[in-house]
């Protein structure tokens, strides 16, 4: 394949957390109905406020990540990003009934209150997750060139894990573990590709790419 990646086994670990992360995201998606499921119900509207919270969730993560990887090229910024997310998963069992409980006494089931427990729910971790992708692209791209398959490659393995994530908690975790013990699992699965962007992309890999050359300014050229 013609990818310019800087170094095969960091783009391995790389398109490695960028799998992991997507199934952790959907994953927690569909995990998200079942926290709200006791206040508000599973219908329609459940569903629509937890889709529309976690696309305005990753586009909010899109562009953030995008901006900050390129003004803080390294991956302790994005590794960051995902601890501050597994942090917020280990206290939503801790905190998700009661809060739940007030969004419904305040402000009924209405559609704003479904919103605004969903918001609580997902927004966080799903915009910090979110800047994972962007970055992932920075992070793997040598050469301008090859930009597109770059992209492309990472948001297809985001997709996939996307997918395995939406399939595994439905059909294998749901049904045999407890949705505070799932939320664990998926905080500690963060926690593990934090730790291996740290461990596995120094800064200074990037910092010998040829992409991080094409960002210095061109010498002014003199007219004689």
């Amino acid at each position: 394949m013609a990818f310019t990646f800087v170094g095969s086994l960091r783009s391995a670990l790389i398109l490695l957390v960028v799998f992991v992360v997507g199934g952790v995201l959907m994953g927690f998606e569909m995990l998200g109905s079942r926290f709200l499921y006791p206040y508000f119900g599973g219908g329609i509207g459940t569903w629509a406020a937890l889709i529309s919270t976690v696309l305005y969730a990753l586009a909010i993560g899109y562009f953030a990540g995008g901006a900050l990887v390129d003004r803080y090229p390294s991956p302790m910024v994005i590794a960051g990003s995902i601890g501050v997310a597994a942090l917020y998963l280990v206290g939503i069992p801790t905190f998700v009934d009661g809060v739940m409980q007030a969004i419904l006494d305040s402000y009924g089931y209405g559609m704003g209150a479904v919103l605004l427990a969903a918001a609580l729910l997902l927004a966080l971790p799903v915009g910090l997750l979110g800047m994972l992708s962007p970055a992932a692209v920075r992070l793997l791209l040598r050469q301008a060139s090859s930009a597109g398959q770059v992209a492309g490659a990472v948001y297809g393995v985001s997709a996939v894990g996307n997918v395995t994530g939406i399939l595994l908690t439905t059909f294998a975790l749901i049904p045999s573990i407890g949705s505070h013990a799932i939320t664990y699992c998926f905080a500690l699965a963060l926690t593990l590709c934090g730790t291996v962007l740290i461990l596995g992309c120094p800064r200074e890999a990037l910092a010998k790419s040829g992409i991080a050359d094409r960002a210095r300014p061109a010498p002014r050229s003199e007219i004689g």
